[in-house]
């Protein structure tokens, strides 16, 4: 469903803005070239400008190379890490960006031009929408080990927001345990979700057999917020429990996390008596699974 419209809609986009031409805005260089230049700006790690863009190493390779030899880019070694190649712009480079700046502006305004003021307004407000739904479609979301880095970080960021939200701030060490054996199967797991290889949130859960599952470590990244994330991942958890034994999902949230509340509400929870002694919960939720 919807195939064919996104399909038409591609095509409609890339001939208005002059993807299929090889001189992108007037210029002798493909939309890909335009792309990673301006994407450089003031210095860009390869490894990160790759995951930004992702794009195959190989191909980055080529257009870096290729924007070498126009004289627009350097890329050198990190003089912190030699390992680390970094590219930046010439002064060549520089002055390019800033021409595809200028002609990037007149694309965006000669789109524009045509439409009376409410189609510019609907026009602007779908491209905003669109871009958040792409953008959403990019997020990754896979079971991690819980001691790899990108789900230390989501779990520390998920610490940090809580001592920052609560009235009495956050001790991990006093809330109930889901430590790192009891997020890794068969006793648990840790789900963690990326954009462009970057970390963007997490969600856990506590196994049991057949008996209730709990979810635990619910968080997204200030960044990652207004995607659907925080659903996608509870949606996520759910199909991890049925498709491990589990009948049911509890969770317990504290009273200031109110868009959380509002979220397992909406997505079917019920609010349940106390099932534990958490001490920073004010709310017990449950909901039952099927298979």
């Amino acid at each position: 469903m919807g195939v064919a419209e996104v399909r038409r809609f591609n095509r409609v986009v890339t001939q208005r803005v002059g993807a299929l031409s090889d001189a992108y805005m007037a210029r002798d260089r493909s939309l890909g070239q335009a792309r990673v230049l301006w994407e450089i700006g003031d210095g860009s790690d390869v490894r990160a400008l790759r995951a930004r863009l992702d794009l195959d190493s190989g191909y980055l390779s080529r257009l870096l190379r290729s924007l070498e030899g126009d004289g627009l880019v350097r890329v050198e070694p990190s003089g912190v890490d030699g390992r680390v190649r970094i590219a930046r712009l010439t002064k060549r480079g520089a002055a390019e960006r800033r021409v595809l700046d200028e002609r990037s502006d007149e694309l965006a305004a000669s789109i524009l031009a045509p439409l009376s003021e409410a189609q510019r307004e609907r026009l602007v407000a779908a491209m905003d929408d669109v871009a958040r739904l792409l953008t959403a479609s990019m997020v990754e979301v896979a079971i991690v080990d819980p001691r790899q880095p990108e789900a230390a970080y989501c779990v520390q960021s998920y610490f940090d927001e809580l001592r920052d939200r609560f009235d009495q701030g956050f001790d991990h060490t006093r809330s109930i345990s889901a430590d790192n054996a009891e997020l890794t199967l068969p006793s648990g797991l840790l789900l963690v979700a990326t954009l462009h290889s970057e970390p963007v949130g997490c969600g856990a859960l506590k196994l049991h057999g057949d008996e209730p599952a709990e979810i635990k470590r619910m968080w997204v990244s200030p960044d990652a917020r207004g995607l659907g994330l925080g659903r996608r991942l509870l949606t996520e958890l759910e199909r991890e429990a049925v498709a491990r034994g589990a009948s049911a999902v509890r969770l317990e949230t504290n009273r200031n996390l109110v868009e959380a509340i509002s979220l397992y509400r909406a997505s079917g929870y019920t609010e349940v008596p106390a099932f534990n002694d958490e001490p920073y919960a004010h709310h017990w939720f449950e909901k039952s699974l099927k298979a």
